[in-house]
């Protein structure tokens, strides 16, 4: 009788055949006779014989997995740039690991160590903090973004500075005149690149930004909404917010909701990232549109090309996409 978890072996006594013999029938390979082979193959299909996918990979040095480590799994944003890595892997027939380290750095090294004792092929990730104490790690790994130009890792990212600046000149195309803007405390590379590009939109209308106007939230519905409160009972001088995520300035659109204060008339709103909700009718937020789907399946792409590779250099790149302006009834119609 072969057991429940079948093995080769398990076949390979059942038929009373030499387990060299299993392992050649199963793997297509040549040495057993036709007969013998279609024996061995029935059988296998009648136990529910699995392959051993750990097993083969330390034979070959490949297990077709990948891990993936990102810091928020609620944030639609990484959802959909894991579907693309998910998608793109499929085709590619590898299987991934998700991990999540909700912005936590002790988990994120965790998660990290944890992916390497499974003899994952390579590891996709979104740091928590600076990148740079994963330079010494000679293994394939691609980062979501990185704050310091790596040795040896490669990185893709959105240009933020160039998000940053169509979101605020879009704003005062429309005619605003006195922005705030709310930064997430979670991504803070992220955010500075933003407002740099935000300020250069400033200057080429002469404009600034008081510093009583830039407040640190949080990446959340909630954090929006807070940070808003905090703005305009500070200061309800303020006609425009650019917040650094869809979910911030969904945020502060509900903080406007209950203060009656009416946008996009008295008050513009821009967001950042284009995450599914943020085209909902209910919401309809301008915002600057990141190609998430497709950065994931870039992300994979290119780490598969360095998996296979067997050049012992390489050549390291940093990779920028372009993000571009979706305009929805968070803002006036631009003044001619």
């Amino acid at each position: 009788m072969i057991p429940k978890n079948v093995t080769i072996k398990d076949i390979a006594k059942e038929l009373g055949v030499s387990y060299s013999s299993v392992s050649r029938a199963l793997n297509g390979k040549e040495g057993v006779s036709e007969a013998t082979k279609q024996k061995i193959i029935k059988a296998a299909e009648r136990a529910g014989y699995q392959p051993n996918d750990l097993a083969r990979g330390l034979v070959n040095k490949i297990s077709k997995t990948v891990g993936v480590i990102i810091p928020d799994i609620n944030n639609p944003f990484f959802g959909e740039i894991v579907t693309g890595i998910i998608e793109a892997a499929n085709e590619n027939e590898y299987n991934v690991f998700l991990c999540t380290s909700n912005w936590d750095m002790d988990t994120e090294k965790a998660n990290f160590s944890a992916l390497r004792q499974k003899r994952v092929d390579g590891v996709i990730m979104k740091t928590v903090g600076q990148t740079a104490r994963y330079n010494d790690v000679r293994f394939p790994l691609m980062l979501i973004e990185s704050d310091v130009d790596l040795e040896w890792h490669q990185s893709i990212e959105i240009d933020n500075v160039l998000g940053g600046y169509i979101a605020v000149k879009h704003l005062f195309d429309c005619g605003y005149r006195n922005p705030a803007v709310i930064l997430g405390k979670e991504d803070m590379f992220a955010s500075r690149e933003r407002l740099k590009g935000a300020k250069q939109a400033l200057a080429e209308f002469s404009a600034s930004i008081e510093e009583d106007n830039i407040i640190i939230g949080s990446f959340s519905i909630e954090g929006g909404r807070v940070a808003a409160k905090q703005l305009f009972e500070k200061n309800r001088q303020i006609d425009a917010v650019f917040a650094m995520n869809d979910l911030i300035g969904m945020g502060v659109l509900h903080y406007c909701s209950e203060a009656g204060i009416r946008v996009p008339d008295e008050v513009g709103v821009v967001g950042f990232d284009n995450i599914i909700y943020a085209g909902f009718p209910q919401i309809e937020l301008t915002t600057v549109h990141q190609p998430k789907h497709e950065l994931g399946r870039l992300l994979f792409e290119t780490i598969l090309e360095e998996i296979r590779s067997e050049k012992t250099t390489k050549v390291v790149k940093k990779v920028s996409l372009n993000p571009e302006l979706k305009i929805r009834k968070t803002t006036t119609q631009v003044k001619e």
